[in-house]
């Protein structure tokens, strides 16, 4: 029976252009640190290490895999840049906002949720550490304190789509596959968390599909459909 409902954040519970986002991400990161690294580098270092983060297999914290590869291309001590980020993070970063929006669907399916007495979990890919996944969250309209687990850079050992990401997950909050929904809007990093048990809801509205993947799913729909869906849960 479904008791615990895992959200993705970044065009799920956070509707967003994602092209927008990456745009001003890169812009106010690369002013940022531009008195260290040359702000046109900065896209090219970033997506290098989060493509190694990402396809990291080993029980290896994701903030060290990429601290050591930031290293690596920056050629300085990586652990330094930490607070950078964390600065750039509470300032700078709030400008990227401006790439996303609010869903009342979304929102009241939330609510609704927490009403019936469902736990909430925050299943993000770990990508940003938590002080950016806060930051986010509220933007979303919704609080940190909405969900008993949260994923984050600093906290977890995988990324989607790897399925022991989701172990990792499951294993954090001691739930059984079958007791939980994976909602998502990524056709792939999201909707393979099914290939473990757990049930899936496709939300369309942010869709990403970037392998054209016939879109499969237990449960497929707009936030409208995904609000209407969930007023059918029991308590």
């Amino acid at each position: 029976m479904i008791n615990t409902i895992l959200f993705d954040l970044d065009g799920t519970l956070l509707p967003m252009s994602f092209e927008k986002f990456m745009k001003l991400y890169f812009k106010f990161l690369g002013k940022h640190l531009e008195d260290s690294i040359d702000p046109s580098k900065i896209t090219d270092i970033m997506m290098e290490c989060t493509t190694v983060m990402v396809g990291n297999t080993e029980p290896i914290l994701n903030q060290e895999v990429f601290m050591e590869k930031f290293s690596e291309l920056v050629e300085v001590n990586g652990e330094d840049y930490l607070s950078k980020f964390n600065e750039f993070y509470d300032n700078e970063f709030q400008e990227v906002k401006n790439s996303t929006w609010q869903n009342s669907d979304i929102l009241a399916s939330v609510k609704l949720l927490k009403e019936k007495g469902y736990t909430l979990v925050l299943a993000t890919n770990p990508l940003f550490p938590m002080i950016a996944n806060h930051h986010r969250i509220r933007w979303a309209g919704l609080n940190p304190s909405d969900f008993i687990y949260i994923s984050s850079f600093e906290k977890n050992y995988y990324c989607k789509p790897n399925l022991e990401y989701y172990k990792e997950v499951l294993s954090a909050i001691n739930k059984k596959p079958t007791e939980c929904m994976m909602v998502g809007n990524d056709a792939y990093e999201d909707m393979i968390s099914g290939k473990l048990g757990v049930e899936t809801y496709l939300i369309t509205d942010c869709l990403v599909n970037r392998y054209d993947l016939e879109l499969k799913a237990d449960h497929i729909g707009t936030y409208r459909d995904f609000n209407n869906f969930v007023k059918s849960f029991k308590k």
